[in-house]
């Protein structure tokens, strides 16, 4: 699971980014990187690891 949700984060990222540059999309995919980066802080603080 920990592997899916960083492949999840870095192609929001990367598909965010080209929403910036490109001015197309942005709203969704900035609201889809909110969400991950959340539940990414959430995983940090609760301290789970994934094997």
């Amino acid at each position: 699971m920990g592997k899916l949700l960083w492949s999840i984060i870095v192609i929001l990222i990367v598909l965010w980014l080209l929403g910036l540059v490109l001015k197309i999309g942005g709203g969704l995919i900035h609201t889809l990187l909110i969400i991950a980066v959340i539940i990414f802080v959430i995983q940090l603080i609760t301290g789970r690891r994934s094997v």
